[in-house]
């Protein structure tokens, strides 16, 4: 009996034993089954509810802003702060790498030793200070340099490596170049938008979206449950033109520190709509240098000077006040009113001459023009530039544009000296671009069209809105009036103050423009003592005007006139411009070319030259001789490759070649040659054919 009932508790015993361990097992498979899914979503798809909840804002990647042509002007770039845990390297790992991972970091940052590197981890390590900091904001590439480092390479868990913390900054690649204009977004109490970035910022920023977080014993944790997607930035396209922006920026900038100018900016726009090509703003700073600390061009407004006659002349013609042909007497020296002006000749005048010849001289009886049409009616003078467009602002995006201050009867400062001083740019304040604005209309057959820095918003590739040419004024004045304004502005540059600033290549129409600036005494000064602003304004080619143009220079140091201080700048843009774009230059290789009557000429020169030349354009040509020197001819639609007759004992003929050939063939025939120009050879000094004398000069001549 007592034997059955020990093999009785013996089995009971075996049993309990069993589900005891069993239930232990089960009790430790559930914790750890917990602990995983602990703050993630049940088996069935749902947040564990026991646990508690907040929701998170998913921030989206700012969108870029682009030039016309997609080059990035502004993006978006991910740094990482870069921070270690020591206390959970193994110790062996820890003593046999650490001077493997030191080098590492010193090779990267060299500001530090290996030894203050290994000295840092292993005084974080003791102190166990799970948090230690290694480097701020490294890029991409940079993490994952240090993340094949040796410990490092061993991850989060054993290298102690903590690399997620991320900081999005926005970075302009071009560094100070169209740095205001592209501007910036900032909230501190109040908004700032500045530039196009502040104008557009509610594209770029995008949405934000909304995630769930638990709070679990490490911690609040994302759930991936996601309530809300983030909608990206979109992508801003401007109408900058990089290429076009590089030149205005460099020729700007180079002429600033030449005539140590206290401010300066260039605006380049599309005359046909409107949109800006380029825009450069320079201020030059205490510490030395320029850079685009202020928007000088849109936001700040001054007595434009000379470049205002363009209005006041185009006034008094669409009154009927007098005509252009109308002779006035530019004696030099005017009294108006009890008051006195005099030219910019020191007061020498032009003599008797007409109204169009006084414009191209920028002569200040002008002034005293517009004062016999419109002293007895003011009010009327101010009705014609408010129909010009020259009352009111522009509209344009980008803040900071203010209204053109226009001095009108009653206000406070009128007099009668008011219509003669605003006649030739004073008693009225408008900006560069406001200015710019008013010439552009003239370019383009008188409508006033606004001024706009982006094209197109695109978001994931698709296009979300594009940006067509606004129209302020269908027409600022009579297409007569016009016709007779344009061709004004192209006396100034044959007959007036732009005639040294004139292209070989193309026309351009403009005006000068010189103000004096207000002293530090709030007064105008003597010429010593005084400020100027120097300016010229205008559009190119004269004839079919693709681009206008403005160039303003405040407070130059070495010359004030507007023709040798901004509109050298003016014409050095044009001619890169133009050098560089496609649509001045026909395609010499199109079928259209080649079969055209209009094929490319073909100077005189080496045969190996123009063959190589031909054959890179795939233009149709035909050789009909193997002799060095060639000339062409065009029949048939194709190039045919003559000889140039070289005779060894008679003076060539160089006429059509570069100098670079001329000189050659003159020296290799023994001839010493003096030149004059630049361009082909136009003439020769002795004869072609003449009997060829060694050591005889001859004198070339180049156009």
């Amino acid at each position: 009996m007592s034997k059955d009932l020990d093999k009785k508790f013996l089995k009971h015993r075996a049993y309990t034993i069993y589900f005891t361990f069993v239930f232990l097992i089960l009790v430790v498979l559930y914790t750890t089954i917990s602990l995983q899914l602990e703050g993630r979503e049940s088996l069935f798809g749902s947040v564990d509810k026991k646990l508690p909840v907040q929701t998170v804002k998913r921030v989206p990647r700012m969108g870029e802003i682009l030039d016309m042509n997609g080059i990035p002007l502004v993006t978006s770039v991910t740094f990482y702060d870069i921070h270690m845990d020591a206390t959970v390297v193994d110790q062996k790992l820890f003593d046999a790498e650490i001077a493997g991972l030191t080098a590492g970091l010193h090779r990267m940052y060299p500001e530090k030793s290996a030894r203050e590197y290994e000295n840092e981890i292993r005084s974080a390590r003791e102190r166990k200070s799970r948090y230690l900091l290694i480097r701020k904001r490294v890029t991409n590439d940079e993490r994952k340099m240090l993340n094949k480092l040796p410990i490092f390479k061993e991850g989060q868990m054993k290298g102690g490596i903590i690399d997620n913390e991320e900081t999005i900054l926005r970075k302009k690649p071009y560094g100070n170049m169209l740095s205001r204009t592209l501007g910036y977004y900032k909230f501190d109490k109040k908004e700032y938008k500045v530039g196009i970035e502040g104008a557009f910022h509610h594209y770029l920023k995008g949405e934000d979206g909304i995630e769930l977080e638990q709070r679990i014993s490490s911690g609040w944790k994302k759930t991936g449950k996601i309530i809300k997607d983030a909608v990206e930035g979109a992508t801003v396209i401007t109408s900058i033109d990089k290429e076009i922006q590089e030149v205005a920026h460099s020729e700007l900038e180079k002429q600033m520190i030449y005539m140590n100018a206290q401010e300066g900016c260039v605006i380049v726009m599309d005359v046909k709509t409107g949109f800006v090509r380029a825009i450069a703003n320079l201020s030059k700073q205490e510490k030395g240098g320029y850079a685009e600390s202020y928007n000088f061009a849109i936001g700040n407004a001054e007595v434009p000077g000379s470049t205002y006659k363009l209005a006041s002349v185009m006034a008094g013609l669409e009154d009927k006040k007098f005509k252009i042909t109308d002779k006035v007497n530019a004696s030099g020296r005017y009294s108006i009113a009890g008051g006195k002006l005099s030219d910019s000749n020191h007061g020498m005048g032009y003599g008797t001459i007409t109204i169009k010849k006084a414009f191209e001289k920028s002569s200040n009886v002008i002034a005293q023009i517009c004062y016999k049409a419109y002293r007895s009616e003011p009010e009327k003078f101010i009705e014609r530039l408010a129909t010009f467009g020259l009352t009111e602002k522009l509209g344009i995006d980008i803040e900071g544009e203010k209204k053109p201050f226009v001095r009108k009867p009653g206000m406070t400062g009128w007099s009668a000296m008011s219509i003669p001083w605003m006649s030739i740019g004073y008693e009225l304040k408008q900006s560069p671009i406001q200015t710019l604005a008013f010439y552009n209309a003239v370019a383009n057959n008188g409508t006033l069209v606004r001024p706009q820095f982006v094209q197109q918003i695109k978001r994931s590739g698709n296009v979300i809105k594009t940006y067509k040419p606004i129209i302020i004024k269908d027409q600022i004045c009579s297409k007569s009036t016009l016709a007779i304004m344009r061709s004004c502005l192209e006396g100034v540059m044959t007959n007036g103050t732009g005639r040294d600033l004139k292209s070989s290549f193309f026309t351009i129409a403009g005006k000068t423009g010189t103000a004096k600036l207000l002293g530090d005494n709030k007064k105008f000064n003597d010429e010593k003592m005084s400020f100027y602003q120097a300016s010229f304004v205008g559009y190119f080619p004269a004839n079919k005007p693709i681009y206008s143009c403005i160039v303003v220079i405040s407070k130059p140091k070495r010359e004030y006139y507007g023709a040798r201080v901004s509109g050298t700048v003016f014409a050095e843009i044009a001619n890169k411009v133009y050098a560089s774009a496609l649509q001045y230059h026909k395609a010499v290789n199109s079928k259209r070319a080649t079969k055209s009557p209009d094929l490319p000429k073909v100077k005189a020169a080496a045969s190996r030259d123009v063959t190589q030349i031909l054959k890179s354009f795939n233009l149709r040509y035909q050789l009909n001789n193997d002799n060095e020197w060639i000339q062409s001819d065009t029949l048939k639609g194709s190039i045919h490759i003559n000889a140039k007759k070289i005779h060894k004992k008679l003076v060539p003929d160089v006429t059509g070649l570069t100098a670079k050939d001329a000189v050659y063939l003159l020296e290799s025939a023994g001839l010493i040659v003096q030149m004059s120009g630049k361009g082909v050879v136009k003439s020769q000094s002795v004869p072609a054919g003449n009997p060829l004398v060694k050591g005889q000069l001859i004198k070339i001549s180049l156009k």
